[in-house]
C-alpha cells in the first residue's frame, strides 16, 4: 500500500536461555536464569567465586545438563544429538588457566587443531589453516610443532583463542580468560580479543569477576549472586550507577587508580 511504513523487526538473539536452573545435590548453584546475546555484542556474567558463573557458561555450551530451562540457538532449540553438535561447532571456549587448558603432550599445532579433527574438519591443507589461526592470534612466526612448555602464560592463552576459532565459530565462550595472567599481558589478550571482534563479528559471553575488565568488554552485564541475576544493565549502567548491594560491593572492590586508567586499546564502547 503507497505511503505504509515498513518496520524491520529486532534481529534475533544469536543465544537464548530462559529459566536456566541447575542443582547439586541439595545445592542450588543456578535458579532461573535468563540471558540473551545478540550477534557481534558482548554480554559479561559478572559475580564472586562460586557466584554460578562457570556453571551457567557449562550449561550453556553443553558440558552440564540443567534442571530445568531452555537453550535457542538462532531461534532453534539446542536438542538432540544433531542440533547440539552444530550447535558446538558455532560456539568456541577459552578458559581461566592456559597452563591448566592445553595437553602438555601435544604440540601447539595439534592444540590448535584439536576441534578441526574433533568436528571433521581437518582435511588436506590442514596445517595451513593451523598457521593462520595461530597467525591471527599474534603468534606469527611461530613454530607448531613446538611444545607449550616453551612459551609464555600469554602466548598460551593465544594458542587457546587459536583453537577456540577453529570452527569460525559465531559465539566464544570466555571464562575468567585474563585473571591467570600479568596485568601488562591482560591488557594485550583483551586487547586482541576485541580486534578478533571487530575483524570476525564475534559474539562473546564474558565470564569474570573483575569489573574493570568489564566495563572495557562489554555491551550488557549480568550479575550473578548465589545462582541468581539481580542486576542486569548495560556496562555503562552498571559501573557508574548500580542500584544493587551487591553490585555496588563489587565495585568498591575495583582498585581506583592505575587498572582504570590502563590503556586497553580501543576507546570505550558506546
Amino acid at each position: 500500500m503507497k505511503g505504509a511504513i515498513h518496520v524491520i523487526p529486532p534481529e534475533p538473539p544469536l543465544l537464548e536461555a530462559s529459566g536456566i536452573t541447575k542443582r547439586f545435590g541439595g545445592h542450588t548453584a543456578l535458579e532461573a536464569v535468563d540471558l540473551r546475546i545478540q550477534p557481534g555484542r558482548t554480554v559479561s556474567i559478572v559475580g564472586e567465586s562460586g557466584s554460578g558463573k562457570s556453571t551457567l557458561a557449562r550449561v550453556l555450551i553443553g558440558l552440564e545438563r540443567a534442571d530445568a530451562g531452555s537453550v535457542r540457538f538462532r531461534g532453534e532449540p539446542v536438542r538432540g544429538r544433531r542440533t547440539r553438535q552444530r550447535f558446538r561447532r558455532s560456539v568456541g571456549m577459552v578458559f581461566q588457566d592456559p597452563y591448566e587448558s592445553i595437553d602438555p603432550r601435544l604440540t601447539i599445532g595439534e592444540v590448535v587443531a584439536e576441534p578441526l579433527h574433533a568436528h571433521g574438519l581437518y582435511r588436506g591443507g590442514g596445517r595451513e589453516q593451523v598457521r593462520h589461526l595461530l597467525d591471527s592470534v599474534g603468534m606469527e612466526g611461530v613454530d607448531q610443532d613446538a611444545y607449550p612448555h616453551r612459551f609464555s602464560g600469554g602466548q598460551r592463552q593465544r594458542v587457546c583463542i587459536a583453537r577456540a576459532l577453529a570452527t569460525d565459530p559465531e559465539l566464544v565462550v570466555c571464562d575468567e580468560p585474563t585473571s591467570a595472567l600479568d596485568v601488562s599481558v591482560q591488557a594485550q589478550i583483551l586487547n586482541l580479543l576485541l580486534d578478533l571482534q571487530r575483524r570476525r563479528g564475534l559474539a562473546y559471553l564474558f565470564i569474570t569477576h573483575d569489573l574493570d575488565v568489564v566495563r572495557r568488554i562489554s555491551d550488557e552485564v549480568n550479575v550473578l549472586l548465589r545462582g541468581t541475576v539481580v542486576e542486569r544493565g548495560s556496562a555503562e549502567q552498571i559501573t557508574r550507577d548500580p542500584q544493587h548491594a551487591y553490585t555496588q560491593r563489587l565495585l568498591g572492590a575495583v582498585p581506583a587508580a592505575s587498572p582504570r586508567e590502563r590503556r586497553i586499546g580501543a576507546p570505550p564502547r558506546s
